[in-house]
């Protein structure tokens, strides 16, 4: 049984997406190679929000399922899955390793709509020079940033390039669909081989991801039919949600499983995560161990 650390660090992670995405789920990783690995392996994972996908994407690089299917709503961030599971990911790499970053560029830049490929690019420009990664309208180009670097602190125009070839290099393991995350999963939701991971970026309840709504573009989500949806899974799945009263007991109606986990968010600041599952015995194992007994999280 795989055991885990109290709190993952991240760095040990293989960081894979081009995103700087707020609420990403590297922390996670460890998490989603343990449950998989307590399962017989799936022909389909799929990521009904992919956002940043570091989650699919690990499971593709690491052939943790056969294949990998991601899901994106937003046009923007869409348009970089279409651009590098498609033909035109050496352009964007490219793009990105030549273009000069100032902000008089980048301004020029955004002012550009189309093609497709074109808008991918003017979307990991705003991701990377935008504060705190956060790409809805009105959010403003980083001024200190690392170390006072400002626009350029989170440029790693190298490190972005060979991550985007890298995936270009093992597309064929990868689907890509824009649409809405909820009825893509009820569609797929009786094929007993597919497991589906399930992190919607802004939840229910009265305190959760209200911070959505100035992170996302599509902010507003029916919970409940997401619940109704996950209900129907003939396969598997694993649900993230932020640790809320009222997504528990939409849990627990459902008859669902739930596991507090302890995590780290982007300010270091120590925190629990809910998870939400059919079965999260998987998840007790991999870490009782490392609980002592007043500090358990799992219930």
């Amino acid at each position: 049984m795989t055991k885990l650390p109290k709190i993952v660090n991240v760095a040990s992670v293989p960081q894979r997406s081009p995103f700087r995405y707020p609420g990403g789920k590297t922390w996670l990783v460890p998490y989603v190679r343990a449950w998989l690995a307590s399962k017989t392996k799936f022909d389909f994972f799929i990521e009904s929000f992919a956002g940043g996908g570091i989650v699919g994407l690990t499971v593709g690089f690491e052939e943790l399922a056969t294949s990998v299917v991601m899901v994106e709503l937003d046009e923007d961030v869409a348009a970089v899955w279409h651009t590098i599971f498609g033909d035109d990911a050496k352009w964007l790499a490219e793009r990105i390793t030549s273009f000069d970053l100032t902000i008089e560029n980048i301004n020029a830049e955004l002012e550009k709509r189309t093609p497709i490929r074109q808008k991918a690019f003017n979307t990991i420009l705003r991701n990377r020079t935008c504060h705190g990664g956060i790409m809805a309208p009105g959010v403003g180009l980083i001024k200190y940033g690392e170390k006072g670097k400002g626009i350029k602190s989170r440029w790693y125009a190298g490190t972005l390039a060979n991550r985007i070839l890298d995936i270009a290099d093992i597309r064929s393991r990868f689907k890509f669909h824009e649409t809405d995350g909820i009825e893509f999963s009820a569609e797929h939701a009786a094929d007993k081989k597919a497991a589906f991971f399930i992190d919607p970026p802004y939840t229910a309840g009265g305190k959760g991801k209200r911070a959505g709504r100035r992170l996302y573009k599509h902010n507003e989500l029916d919970h409940d039919r997401l619940f109704e949806v996950a209900k129907t899974i003939a396969g598997d799945f694993l649900m993230t949600y932020d640790n809320d009263a009222e997504v528990i007991l939409m849990a627990k109606k459902a008859g669902f499983d739930t596991a507090l986990v302890p995590m780290k968010n982007t300010h270091h600041t120590e925190m629990v995560e809910l998870l939400i599952g059919k079965d999260l015995t998987w998840a007790r194992e991999a870490m009782k161990e490392k609980q002592k007994p007043n500090q358990a999280l799992l219930f």
